[in-house]
C-alpha cells in the first residue's frame, strides 16, 4: 500500500512519497515567444523558416505553416527556433493546448502565443512529461493563475517557472507511458469514430437544406435552369437573386478604441466570431462592453433577426440569426451584420439558407487562391441564390428544415454528450497516472506493449 505526501504547501494534490517533486524551470528552459513589434506582417516572406503558431498546438499537427521569415529575420530571432522534442504550449485563449516538435520538422520559430518548453534533465521521459502537461493538474495550474478579463492568457513567467512536478523513478516513469498509450488508443478511436459520425450527420443536415433552398417542396413543380451552374434548377416560378437586392444594411463592427483591453464582465454583449454558429448565437466566451464603447459603435449596434456572417479566419461563412428577445449587443470587425426588408424576405428563412451549400461554395470560391483571409462587404452583397418569391413559401420551406434539423441536432446533441464523457474519463485517466494513483510498479512491460 503506497504512502502519499502533499505536492506542495498550498496544494491539496498528493503524489507517492518516493517521487521527487520538483520545479518546473528546474527541469526545462523555458522562452515564451516575442513580444511587441519584434515579428510584423512586414518581416514575413513567401517561402523560408516557419513561423509557428498557437493553431500548431491547438490542433496537434505542423504541416499547415501559414508564415514564413528569412534567413536574417531568423538569425536575428535564433533564441526562439524550435528544436527536436521542444513542447509548444498554447498560451492565449485556448491555454494549455500543446504539441511536441518531431524529429522531422521545419527549422522555426515560435510566436508570441506559444511557450516553449525543453526540457534539461535527461531522466525525464518526454512521454511521461507530456502526459503531465494534459493532465488536469498542469492544466488547472496554469488556468487558474491566468489573466485577461476576456481573452485569456497564461499565467505569468514567474508563476509558471515553479508549478510543482512530479517526477517518479524512470522505469515508472516509462511504465506509466506504455499504459496510457495502451489504454488511451481505444478511447481515442472511439472518440474519433463519433466524431466522424458527427460529420456525416452535420452532412446531412447540410444536404436537407441545399435541396430545400433549390428545388422548393414540391417534387412535382415545373423547374428550369437557374443559369448559375452551383445552384442548378430551380422551380419555375423562383428567381436567382443577389443579397443586395433584400438587404437594408451590410456592414461589419470594429475593434474598440483599446482593443480587448476593454472588454468587461458584464455590459453590453459583444458578439465576436467565436459566439456565431449555425444553431444560433452561443453565449460561451461572451464578453462585454460599455455604454460608452457601444455608444461610440453605433454603425454596430445589431437589431432583432439581423443575420451574423463571419467574414474572416477558419469560421469564415458561419451565420447566425439575433433571437427576437436577443436584447442590445455589438459585433466586432470579424462578424458582418446582414439586415434584411422584412417585406421581402423571411428572415429564418435566409438564416437557413445562409447555412446551405449553395452560399459557402460561393464563400469558398471567393477565398480560394486568394491572398485574402475574408470577405468584404461587396462580396457578401453580390452572393447569390435561388428564391421563393413569396413569405408564405419561404416560411413554409424554413418550417419543414427545421423540423428535420432539430432531430438531427438532438442526435448530434447526445453523439457531443458522450464524447464530452469520454474526454473525462480520458483526463482521469491521465491524472490518476501522473500523480501515482494508478500503482504501476508491479506491472510487467509485457502486458501493454
Amino acid at each position: 500500500m503506497r504512502s502519499f505526501k502533499n505536492i506542495s504547501s498550498d496544494l491539496n494534490e498528493q503524489v507517492p512519497n518516493e517521487w521527487e517533486v520538483t520545479k518546473l524551470n528546474l527541469i526545462a528552459n523555458l522562452r515564451r515567444g516575442p513580444f511587441g513589434g519584434a515579428l510584423k506582417v512586414d518581416s514575413f516572406v513567401p517561402e523560408g523558416y516557419a513561423v509557428y503558431e498557437q493553431q500548431h498546438a491547438i490542433h496537434k499537427k505542423l504541416s499547415n505553416i501559414r508564415y514564413f521569415i528569412d534567413e536574417k529575420k531568423y538569425k536575428e530571432m535564433r533564441v526562439f527556433k524550435v528544436e527536436e522534442n521542444d513542447i509548444l504550449l498554447s498560451c492565449s485563449g485556448t491555454i494549455g493546448e500543446s504539441v511536441i516538435i518531431p524529429t522531422k520538422y521545419k527549422e522555426g520559430i515560435i510566436n508570441q502565443a506559444l511557450l516553449r518548453i525543453r526540457l534539461i534533465r535527461p531522466d525525464i521521459n518526454i512521454g511521461y512529461f507530456k502526459y503531465f502537461m494534459d493532465s488536469f493538474l498542469f492544466q488547472t495550474l496554469i488556468t487558474d493563475n491566468s489573466h485577461g478579463s476576456a481573452m485569456k492568457n497564461i499565467a505569468s513567467m514567474n508563476v509558471i517557472n515553479k508549478i510543482p512536478v512530479p517526477v517518479p523513478s524512470e522505469d515508472e516513469q516509462e511504465k506509466i507511458v506504455l499504459i496510457l498509450n495502451w489504454k488511451l488508443k481505444v478511447l481515442d478511436r472511439t472518440i474519433d469514430m463519433k466524431y466522424k459520425i458527427l460529420e456525416l450527420l452535420d452532412q446531412q443536415r447540410q444536404s436537407i437544406i441545399t435541396e430545400a433552398v433549390t428545388k422548393g417542396l414540391n417534387p412535382n413543380v415545373k423547374m428550369k435552369d437557374s443559369g448559375v451552374e452551383w445552384i442548378g434548377e430551380i422551380p419555375e416560378h423562383w428567381k436567382v437573386k443577389k443579397i443586395k437586392h433584400f438587404a437594408t444594411h451590410v456592414g461589419s463592427g470594429k475593434t474598440p478604441s483599446g482593443g480587448s483591453e476593454v472588454y468587461l464582465d458584464e455590459g453590453v454583449p459583444f458578439i465576436r466570431s467565436l459566439n456565431v454558429h449555425f444553431d444560433g448565437i452561443r453565449l460561451k466566451d461572451l464578453v462585454f462592453i460599455s455604454e460608452d464603447t457601444n455608444a461610440e459603435m453605433k454603425s454596430s449596434q445589431v437589431q432583432p433577426l439581423d443575420i451574423l456572417l463571419n467574414i474572416t479566419g477558419a469560421s469564415i461563412g458561419r451565420t447566425a440569426i439575433v433571437p427576437k428577445d436577443f436584447g442590445r449587443a455589438n459585433v466586432n470587425q470579424h462578424v458582418c451584420i446582414i439586415r434584411l426588408n422584412k417585406k421581402k424576405m423571411y428572415p429564418y428563412y435566409f438564416n437557413m439558407l445562409m447555412a446551405s451549400d449553395v452560399i459557402n461554395q460561393q464563400i469558398w470560391f471567393a477565398q480560394n487562391g486568394s491572398s485574402r483571409e475574408g470577405l468584404n462587404f461587396i462580396q457578401v452583397k453580390e452572393l447569390k441564390f435561388a428564391m421563393p418569391p413569396t413569405i408564405e413559401e419561404q416560411r413554409e420551406i424554413n418550417d419543414w428544415v427545421f423540423n428535420k434539423q432539430k432531430t438531427i441536432y438532438d442526435v448530434m446533441s447526445t453523439i457531443k454528450e458522450q464524447i464530452e464523457k469520454l474526454k473525462e474519463y480520458r483526463q482521469s485517466l491521465i491524472y490518476e497516472a501522473v500523480t501515482g494513483k494508478i500503482d504501476v510498479r508491479d506491472m510487467e512491460l509485457d502486458e501493454v506493449r
